[in-house]
């Protein structure tokens, strides 16, 4: 598609209510309906490809609820970790990756946003990743929702930041300007050994709500005003590959480093499949 295209297959999500789109997605996905809900299941099982020889459970009976669903952990040992300094963080696809230039973060041809702007307009919070890296991972409705860490890390804050809830699959990536940037989001820095990284969860249409490992559900309540909790006192630590927070549906995580921090693994691309544990990059220095 050209730029025109993909700007008019997105127009109809400016006009759509979707913030009530997806306040019922959420309540309809916390039902606990029995049959009904199992059929359902089904039928998106069947539709997106879901395998669910990977769940641990791969008993659709045995999920109450979607939410059930969709957060369902992996039997043990279907994603084993790589010997590598940082590992995929989720099951996805590559949307984007590279480095930071001059404070902005490339979205799609014709799109760039500030690293500023992602982390909730706070200049001295985006400051060390200027020229840094970044990857932007999107997560499909058939893929594994849960995200975990791509290196260990200290957790110092955590930020809810309302917005919209455009899609963000590749369509919506290429057609609305500045899409990470403008939809809700939560925002998590950690500290590491080779300094901080951001881990940022975007929301998306449908998607009724993103939690993370240590707080829970962070969104509903959609108040329409940042909050942010501080953790700098606390010492809450999670490893590589440990669970950070989960998706209900499929949507993005951006993650940003300062210069210097990794070198991508050299296989990667824009648009191909992968999984998390996988490696994701080599640590620098």
């Amino acid at each position: 598609m050209n730029d025109f295209s993909d700007r008019l297959a997105v127009w109809p999500q400016y006009l759509l209510p979707k913030r009530l789109l997806t306040e019922l997605a959420g309540r309809a996905a916390r039902a606990r309906l029995g049959d009904l809900t199992h059929a359902a299941i089904r039928r998106f099982v069947a539709r997106y490809g879901v395998d669910m020889s990977e769940a641990a459970d791969p008993r659709i009976e045995s999920y109450a609820s979607f939410n059930d669903f969709f957060t369902r952990p992996l039997r043990e040992g279907a994603r084993p970790l790589a010997q590598a300094d940082y590992v995929c963080p989720v099951d996805g696809a590559i949307s984007q990756f590279g480095p930071i230039e001059r404070g902005h973060i490339f979205q799609a041809k014709g799109h760039h946003y500030s690293a500023t702007a992602l982390l909730a307009g706070d200049a001295a919070l985006a400051a060390p990743f200027d020229n840094g890296q970044f990857a932007t991972l999107y997560l499909s409705p058939r893929d594994y929702h849960r995200i975990h860490m791509p290196c260990a890390g200290r957790l110092l804050r955590m930020s809810y930041v309302p917005g919209d809830l455009f899609s963000v699959n590749p369509a919506t990536a290429r057609g609305v300007p500045g899409l990470f940037a403008r939809n809700e989001r939560v925002v998590c820095l950690f500290d590491t050994v080779r300094g901080p990284f951001a881990l940022v969860l975007v929301g998306a249409t449908i998607v009724g709500s993103m939690a993370t490992a240590w707080h829970g559900v962070v969104n509903p309540p959609r108040t329409g005003e940042p909050r942010t909790w501080l953790y700098d006192s606390q010492d809450i630590r999670l490893q590589q590959g440990e669970e950070m927070g989960r998706f209900l549906l499929g949507s993005t995580v951006v993650l940003l480093w300062p210069h210097g921090t990794l070198r991508f693994n050299p296989g990667w691309a824009p648009a191909a499949s992968v999984r998390m544990g996988q490696m994701m990059g080599k640590a620098l220095g």
